[in-house]
C-alpha cells in the first residue's frame, strides 16, 4: 500500500469492529483478536522494545496487570520488533502479558498506527503509540492516540472499570 492510500485509510472509531489479527508472539505462538472474545482486550501500540517510553509504559501495564485480571481483560502489546527481541524485552522487565509482533505492517495499517512521523527535520514511517480498549464483543470502546506514556495504563484501566 503507498503511503498516499495509506493516509487516507478510514480511521477507527469507538463504536466501529475492532479489525481481526493473527500475529506471532514473544511465547512462540500465535495469538488471533477474536478469539478473546468474552474478555476485553487492551491493545497497545508502541514503537520499540527496549526504549525509555516503550519500556515505562510496559512497566505500568505490568504494575496494573492483575487488577486489568480482575476485570477480565488480556493486555497485548504490539509493534513491528521481532519475537526474539519481544521475548528478551518482556524477559528483561518481567512482563505478564503478551507481546505480539507484526514485521509486516498489516495490523498497523490496519489500526492507523503506522504514520509519518519527523524527527530533526527528517521524515520517516513509524508506529504512532495508540491504545485500543476492546471489549468482549469484539467492539472498539475506546481509542487513545498519540499517547503520552505517564498516567496512561490508570487511564485505561479506569475506562475498563467503565465498560465491565
Amino acid at each position: 500500500m503507498t503511503k498516499a492510500v495509506r493516509n487516507q485509510a478510514r480511521l477507527l472509531e469507538e463504536g466501529d469492529f475492532a479489525p481481526d489479527f493473527t500475529l506471532d508472539t514473544d511465547e512462540g505462538t500465535k495469538i488471533t483478536l477474536s478469539k478473546l472474545r468474552g474478555q476485553n482486550v487492551v491493545l497497545y501500540f508502541y514503537p520499540k522494545d527496549d526504549t525509555p517510553g516503550c519500556t515505562l509504559e510496559a512497566k505500568d501495564f505490568t504494575t496494573l496487570h492483575r487488577d486489568f485480571e480482575r476485570f477480565e481483560t488480556v493486555i497485548i502489546g504490539l509493534s513491528k520488533d521481532d519475537v526474539e527481541s519481544h521475548k528478551k524485552f518482556k524477559e528483561k522487565y518481567c512482563m505478564p502479558f503478551t507481546l505480539a509482533s507484526d514485521m509486516e505492517g498489516t495490523v498497523l495499517e490496519a489500526y492507523n498506527v503506522w504514520v509519518e512521523k519527523s524527527m530533526y527535520g527528517k521524515s520517516y514511517m513509524g508506529i504512532q503509540r495508540d491504545t485500543y480498549l476492546i471489549d468482549k464483543k469484539g467492539v472498539i470502546q475506546k481509542i487513545w492516540r498519540k499517547v503520552k506514556v505517564e498516567g496512561h495504563a490508570q487511564e485505561v484501566f479506569d475506562a475498563v472499570t467503565e465498560i465491565a
